[in-house]
């Protein structure tokens, strides 16, 4: 079962798969946000590449568990993906997802502007990593 994992943003939107043992959320960079319809041309693509049943999306929510523009952006952007990729997809909480990523890169020593461009696909990752490790506590 491969899941794929994105961090929406307005330019750039993060990807990360899992990889075979479900154990693993690996990075692999950001697609373009626009023009939408090459952005869907390259989701599926991934979807068929990486074998891919499910597609998680990261939900942008306040500390206080409330939601704010940027949750109804993710929305909508989850809402046209449901209408053009035959699989499902659901959203997933991913507060701190970017501030841990951005510390991941910099405990890597990633340098601030090579990071930004790389930070995209790790927040996806974090998000996919503990949806992989929520998963693994369900079957013990």
């Amino acid at each position: 079962m491969g899941i794929l994992a994105l961090d929406y943003g307005s330019k750039r939107i993060g990807v990360a798969v899992n990889d075979p043992t479900l154990t693993l959320a690996l990075p692999l960079g950001y697609l373009p946000a626009e023009p939408f319809g090459e952005f869907v041309r390259q989701l599926k693509e991934f979807i068929r590449r990486y074998e891919v049943s499910l597609v998680l999306v990261g939900l942008p929510r306040n500390m206080d568990g409330s939601y704010g523009p940027a949750a109804e952006r993710v929305r909508d952007f989850v809402w046209k993906c449901k209408q053009l990729i035959p699989i499902p997809v659901e959203l997933r909480d991913e507060r701190l997802t970017t501030k841990l990523a951005a510390h991941y890169l910099r405990e890597a020593g990633r340098k601030e502007k090579a990071g930004r461009q790389k930070i995209d696909g790790v927040a996806a990752a974090v998000l996919l990593q503990s949806y992989l490790d929520e998963l693994a506590l369900r079957k013990t």
